[in-house]
């Protein structure tokens, strides 16, 4: 079987963002694989620690000196300086995370917990596709 839902995201600040449990609050009670993708391609989707904010600060620290907006090579600009560094940095990362799912409940470890990694100043909302594939 196969279930699909759509999941709109307030707008977030530039960062690292749990969404976890928005992404929770959709799982059918399947057992199987969840595959959940971001429609965007400014912004990114992984999987980390959950637990100490301090890494979700030390990886938006890490991106911005890896891919910084102060130099003046890019070509696509048309909405800011944040523009193309968002488009690398989604790039890098990518827009689908991927996990097991048993009874509807997802088998991350103890510490992960699913990022919306927001790359832009002035995002907008955020459109999420969460993808079920199992079984009842």
């Amino acid at each position: 079987m196969v279930f699909q839902k759509e999941i709109y995201l307030k707008p977030y600040p530039r960062g690292f963002h749990i969404i976890s449990q928005q992404i929770f609050d959709v799982l059918p009670d399947f057992t199987g694989i969840v595959n959940v993708f971001t429609t965007h391609t400014s912004a990114s989707l992984a999987i980390n620690e959950n637990a100490d904010p301090s890494v979700r600060e030390d990886l938006e620290t890490h991106f911005n000196i890896m891919v910084p907006e102060d130099k003046n090579h890019y070509q696509h600009t048309q909405e800011g300086p944040d523009d193309m560094t968002s488009h690398i940095k989604s790039t890098i990362i990518g827009s689908s995370v991927s996990f097991p799912l048993k009874n509807g409940n997802p088998l991350l470890g103890i510490w992960q917990g699913i990022y919306l990694c927001e790359h832009r100043n002035n995002s907008p909302s955020r459109k999420i596709i969460v993808t079920v594939y199992g079984e009842k």
